[in-house]
């Protein structure tokens, strides 16, 4: 049985094919709806997965074809982030046979194939993963950045997460590391090189370079939807990471940002002289930044790719501080009204203090001199 994928995100593409193929089903993929035309012609697929928002010729648009130009009648199921009622209708008036709205796991888009079209003969050995697996919404790139963490990265945890949660990418970006932190990467790709990347920097600039250049490596890839960056010792959990992903699908913000403010329910520790030293640090950014903004320092971030380039185009002016300097661009480029309407800050349910962190006391006495040049520059 022979089935044409057509999406224009190779995340969601391959792992598509992947599960497909693993079932026993023959599978042939197109990135945009013109490929998949010309594929479908000479393919003559038993069932046809498309996707609805494709630059150039839509999903509905190759739906279209199928139905009244070439006046055939093989299924076509439409997976996509779409939920806008009058498309999925549009969908179902051209002569659809499902639609799955994402995200949704693979598990569920195979049970509705073999619906349609029953389920191959599987010849050969062939594993099909048992984890459950989802395709996200829109496609995800987080930047990671390493400095000398050969002892402390959970390796595991990041196999993990990119095994089960298909439209992300992590890129780790080694900060010159003088340890065997690129060895660590580098394995680390090796288990999932298809969502794992390692960007290496031979000399270290800083967390602020490390994530610039990592960010400006990612935004090439124009099939991720937003990119974002998190801290290499998941202070902040992946869970919670989702949710600022998922704040930011269903909203008009631009940057979703994790606060580690403490709440009520929130599991959110830190040592207590470094909460002091925090909180004091805190007043005066929001003294600088003129925005009721409460932590702006979280190393966990998602934003829009629209805005990406304008944010990051530039170095910053601190190592450490670029959180600061990244509200500050936001504020000069839209204006500080416009500025708070786009940024959301979200409360984290959980946030740990890792040991081992690279920022000394001594260094939190430098930041006050920091945010000194950064009030200066962005004035």
């Amino acid at each position: 049985m022979k089935i044409l994928a057509i999406d224009d995100q190779q995340l969601i593409l391959m792992s598509v094919k992947k599960r497909l193929t693993e079932i026993g089903y023959q599978v042939e993929v197109a990135n945009n709806g013109e490929k998949g035309i010309e594929l479908f012609d000479a393919l003559e697929p038993d069932l046809v997965l498309v996707d609805i928002n494709m630059p150039g010729m839509s999903g509905l648009g190759v739906v279209q074809h199928i139905r009244q130009t070439k006046k055939s009648q093989t299924p076509i199921i439409i997976m996509s982030g779409n939920t806008d009622e009058k498309v999925i209708v549009d969908g179902f008036d051209l002569g659809i046979n499902d639609y799955m709205k994402k995200p949704v796991s693979l598990d569920e888009m195979s049970a509705r194939i073999k619906r349609i079209i029953g389920a191959p003969e599987i010849t050969g050995n062939s594993k099909v993963s048992t984890d459950t697996q989802m395709l996200q919404k829109h496609c995800v790139g987080v930047v990671i950045p390493c400095y000398n963490e050969e002892e402390r990265l959970s390796g595991e945890e990041f196999k993990k997460f990119a095994h089960q949660n298909l439209g992300y990418h992590l890129c780790f970006v080694n900060d010159g590391s003088t340890d065997n932190t690129l060895g660590v990467l580098q394995e680390l790709q090796k288990e999932n090189p298809s969502n794992i990347s390692v960007y290496n920097c031979e000399k270290n600039g800083g967390k602020a370079e490390a994530v610039r250049q990592g960010v400006l490596h990612m935004v090439k890839d124009e099939q991720l939807d937003y990119i974002g960056y998190l801290d290499a010792d998941l202070s902040t959990d992946f869970r919670d990471f989702d949710d600022l992903v998922k704040t930011l699908e269903n909203s008009n913000f631009k940057i979703v940002s994790g606060s580690r403010i403490s709440r009520m329910g929130a599991n959110i520790t830190k040592e207590s002289a470094r909460k002091i030293i925090s909180m004091t640090i805190n007043m005066i950014i929001q003294k600088i930044l003129g925005m009721p903004f409460k932590d702006t320092q979280c190393g966990a971030k998602i934003m829009d790719r629209e805005i990406v380039t304008q944010m990051f185009q530039k170095k910053f002016v601190t190592k450490w501080l670029f959180d600061v300097e990244i509200f500050m661009r936001m504020r000069r480029y839209y204006g500080k009204d416009e500025a708070k309407r786009l940024i959301c800050e979200q409360p984290l349910k959980r946030w740990i203090h890792a040991d081992g962190s690279k920022l000394s006391m001594k260094d939190s006495v430098k930041i006050v001199g920091q945010l000194a040049q950064i009030a200066i520059k962005y004035r």
